[in-house]
């Protein structure tokens, strides 16, 4: 049964009785507190007065005492702090900017002054998307990032009143700016580049005004892509485009090799032409002094050169011609005919060893004829008749 219920000890577990019992429990709190003062008050002068119990006034006393020292104690431990050796320090004194500290150990007055401390020596990270607007009147998605540091730590903190929001603006404002002036074409491909190098600029000059005490490392565009909803209808755009710069690659291989080739024809044709110039020149030239010469013959021995021109003439005409003519002024009047015509031909069209034969043969055949044409008049019965 438990021990207040009635008809126990009325013992308690403690071993404390209600009537006469020894004290065996713990203390109580109020009591340990008292006597704890009692001892403070003791080190600093205060004491029981004829052995009596304290009183009101030393407990007091060594209540403010014990107060004052647990705020010398908090006050020490707080006027001390360190600086990391990546980390600068900026100290306010009575509100006002008094220094920035280097790494180390430093001591500051508690209550006067406050100390912000910042790592300046890390690249910091910070990241924007939005949908931006071109100049050509196009709606992107773009996710940039901002890489900086803090270089002044004094106007890192007392220029701004939240310097990652004004930086976060400051960059929307350059971003913005930026895709503004450039066409959508040249944001999504090849002017990405150019167009993350302008922004860094343009974002460094707002900070630099600002005097935010932030220096940009570098600005990236991880991702510049259309719209989710005309995805689809941009990449055949791109594919189109693709297409159009094969075709105009093809072209331009095509024109490489047709107007050198083109070029190096006309060249010939008029290295040909100046050389026939030349001949002609040459050939006229030639011919006129020619003419000169024959011309101061011909007035030495007009007959004589008149005669051998008039030779030359016809020799030049009659070893052109097919026709043969013969000279039978000194004969009996006799007709030698011998087929000419039929020996040139065959000598035209048969190869060589094959002409000869022919002529040998057409030869034959003529000397066969002349010597019965000649047997025929020198019969004395044809004569007779």
């Amino acid at each position: 049964m438990a021990w207040n219920e009635p008809g126990g000890n009325n013992q308690d577990p403690w071993g404390t009785g209600r009537k006469g019992g020894r004290n065996d429990g713990p203390p109580d709190l109020d009591e340990v507190i008292r006597k704890g003062l009692d001892k403070l008050g003791g080190l600093f002068g205060g004491g029981k007065k004829g052995g009596g119990s304290t009183s009101g006034s030393s407990g007091g006393a060594g209540l403010f005492v014990l107060l004052l020292v647990v705020v010398v104690v908090l006050l020490a431990y707080n006027s001390v702090y360190r600086v990391d050796e990546k980390e600068r320090a900026v100290v306010l004194r009575l509100g006002e900017y008094h220094t920035t500290e280097m790494p180390g150990l430093k001591f500051r007055i508690p209550l006067v002054d406050r100390v912000f401390i910042e790592e300046v020596t890390s690249v910091r990270n910070q990241k924007k998307k939005g949908h931006m607007l071109t100049e050509d009147e196009n709606i992107v998605d773009i996710d940039l990032e901002v890489q900086f540091v803090i270089s002044d730590l004094k106007n890192y903190l007392l220029n701004m009143r939240d310097p990652l929001t004004t930086l976060d603006f400051a960059t929307d404002s350059a971003l913005r700016h930026e895709v503004g002036g450039t066409e959508m074409d040249q944001v999504l491909t090849e002017g990405r580049e150019i167009l993350a190098i302008r922004v860094e600029e343009r974002l460094q000059r707002y900070l630099d005004f600002y005097g935010s005490g932030i220096q940009l490392r570098s600005v990236n565009i991880n991702a510049a892509q259309p719209p989710s909803q005309v995805k689809a209808a941009f990449e055949d755009v791109q594919r189109a485009k693709e297409d159009e710069q094969k075709l105009v690659n093809q072209a331009e291989a095509y024109r490489n090799k047709v107007v050198p080739e083109s070029r190096g024809r006309s060249q010939r044709i008029l290295e040909e032409a100046n050389a026939y110039a030349s001949e002609v020149i040459s050939r006229a030239e030639g011919e006129s002094q020619r003419f000169l010469s024959v011309l101061a013959i011909y007035e030495t021995a007009p007959e004589v050169t008149r005669e051998r021109m008039y030779l030359d003439t016809m020799q030049k005409i009659y070893s052109n011609t097919s026709k043969v003519l013969i000279d039978q002024s000194q004969g009996a009047g006799n007709v030698m005919f011998l087929p000419l015509d039929r020996m040139m031909q065959s000598s035209a069209g048969m190869p060589e060893v094959s002409n000869s034969q022919a002529v040998m043969d057409s030869l034959n055949e003529s000397a066969a004829r002349l010597s019965e044409m000649r047997n025929r008049d020198n019969n004395p019965l044809r004569n007779r008749r």
